[in-house]
């Protein structure tokens, strides 16, 4: 499902196609640092500001979602305003593991070169975070595909969340 686009090539946002309400399952959730807690914060809140969200073959949106993790597994709860649960979708986190490793691996790189590193070196890590987490996202719009239909700053932010999840400590 390609999304619309308005004159000069913005996206056109429906109102029915988005998030409104996004909740972590607390038992998923292995409290790491303050930057976790933070990143997982600021994500939410990005993507409620902004969100391209489509339950494909439903037009009953605007959507809620609840993430866990189980069995190695992203379970997405999608509901609508009136209908808690409408698709639980399960997704194997094996296509990601090996992006989330080494995304944590860098963030730590990064979290300890900002304390004393030169800017080239923080700039050229940086750029390596942001690398694989946009591979992540792409992969996550990849496994996705057929079932939920989500622009990339969407499944950018979604992957931060996933990796908040994925979080051990």
């Amino acid at each position: 499902m390609t999304e619309p686009t308005e004159a000069g090539g913005q996206t056109a946002r429906d109102p029915k196609h988005r998030l409104t309400a996004i909740t972590l399952d607390q038992t998923s959730i292995r409290h790491g640092g303050h930057h976790i807690e933070h990143e997982r914060e600021v994500a939410i809140f990005d993507i409620l500001d902004g969100n391209v969200f489509q339950v494909d073959e439903r037009d009953d949106g605007p959507f809620t979602l609840r993430l866990g993790i189980a069995d190695d597994k992203l379970i997405m709860t999608v509901g609508t305003q009136t209908l808690p649960g409408v698709i639980v979708h399960g997704l194997s986190l094996t296509p990601f593991k090996r992006t989330i490793r080494d995304y944590f691996l860098v963030c730590d790189s990064y979290y300890e070169a900002i304390r004393s590193a030169p800017p080239a070196k923080i700039q050229a890590i940086d750029v390596s975070r942001r690398a694989l987490h946009d591979e992540g996202s792409r992969t996550l719009q990849d496994k996705l595909a057929g079932k939920f239909t989500l622009d990339f700053d969407t499944a950018r932010r979604l992957f931060t969340l996933i990796t908040a999840l994925h979080w051990r400590g």
